[in-house]
């Protein structure tokens, strides 16, 4: 039987990855429905993740297919762009995205879908940002390690005043209050994860707003995000570097870890921005310095990427491992191959170095004497 020149059209995109239909290899795909070549041509990064939801192709390893794909300098370039992409493209661009009533979609869809999934699939800080594996041999260890290493490049000192914006479920305040002794006050908007974070801080000097990061209020010693730029968007970059600057005492430090992307952008993935991270994006070294320009001195510029990619297959094997009890939970099948895909494409991404994990420490009037780096 002769092949479809849409499968042709495929194979040849596949084959510059060393990616094979149907082919051995751990990375290579199985297709199990012919309309997946039409869908992946016609719908791009869209159509591959929903084809994948719906069953239409597998493959042994999710995560080196992902690393094999994305290790190809503009690949999508080769890929047709769809009516519904095209059609999201002028909203990116024209309007603010992640305005204070936008920013909650990510909220209620993403982050408020059960506090007792969460701790299925992460460690017992609830971390939902990249560990830190230098002398980790396990998720939990690698979390520790990272928080105790923000704290130190923070520089926090007992009876400080830290404001973190965008507190997740807590995990960092606790570990800062218990064992540096600072005051931390956090800001989320998450009603799930405050209350979460509400209930573990009991008896600790924390303090929870659910309120948006930019009603934060008052003047703090040190300003800490992490994983908190990613919900920011382009057109607010320079007034989310003005507030951590408003909000920070003279010679305070505003620390900063966030993914971050290897070029500008204005929108992200279109499968990540559906089914994953709505009103999302990734910030640019570009962007962010600019942002940071006549308000802060750049101490220090740290990347972790590769962390990103243990961490994230940390997570799965949780997933994965916990999924008969998850699933009990109202979860379906398709979500459970819409969470392996995020997971895997994801780890797939940093391992390729598409992605980048970033932690910028950022000094209000530089520090005298300069800055010791922390790694």
């Amino acid at each position: 039987m002769a092949t479809s020149p849409l499968k042709k059209k495929t194979q040849e995109i596949l084959a510059l990855a060393d990616v094979t239909i149907n082919g051995s290899n751990s990375w290579d795909i199985q297709v199990h429905n012919d309309d997946f070549y039409d869908r992946v041509l016609s719908h791009g990064s869209l159509g591959l993740g929903e084809s994948y939801m719906d069953g239409w192709w597998d493959a042994p390893a999710l995560d080196q297919f992902f690393d094999k794909i994305l290790s190809v300098p503009n690949i999508e370039r080769k890929v047709s762009i769809d009516l519904e992409t095209i059609l999201l493209m002028p909203q990116a661009y024209l309007l603010n995205m992640q305005t204070k009533t936008r920013s909650k979609k990510v909220a209620r869809d993403h982050y408020d879908i059960g506090n007792d999934f969460y701790e299925k699939m992460l460690d017992p800080y609830m971390q939902y940002t990249c560990g830190y594996w230098k002398d980790a041999r396990n998720l939990n260890k690698a979390q520790e390690d990272k928080l105790d290493m923000i704290c130190k490049k923070a520089m926090l000192k007992k009876g400080e005043t830290v404001l973190e914006l965008g507190c997740g479920w807590g995990g960092f305040s606790r570990f800062a209050a218990q064992h540096y002794n600072v005051h931390v006050t956090g800001y989320n908007i998450s009603k799930e994860q405050i209350a979460y974070a509400r209930e573990k801080a009991k008896g600790l000097p924390i303090e929870y707003k659910e309120a948006d990061y930019r009603d934060a209020t008052g003047t703090f010693d040190t300003v800490v995000a992490i994983g908190m730029a990613e919900h920011v968007g382009y057109r607010n970059y320079r007034s989310f570097m003005e507030l951590a600057d408003a909000r920070l005492k003279e010679g305070g430090i505003f620390f900063l870890h966030t993914i971050g992307g290897n070029r500008s952008v204005k929108r992200t993935d279109p499968w990540i921005e559906k089914y994953v991270f709505p009103n999302s994006m990734l910030p640019s070294m570009a962007q962010l310095s600019k942002a940071a320009e006549k308000l802060f001195v750049m101490e220090d510029w740290h990347n972790l990427s590769t962390n990103y990619d243990k961490t994230l297959m940390a997570w799965w094997e949780n997933f994965n491992h916990n999924w008969p009890t998850i699933k009990s939970n109202h979860f379906n099948d398709r979500f459970y191959r819409m969470w392996k895909y995020y997971l895997l494409c994801c780890a797939g991404g940093f391992r390729a170095r598409r992605n980048q994990l970033w932690q910028v420490v950022y000094s209000k009037g530089g520090i005298r004497g300069g800055y010791k780096s922390i790694r």
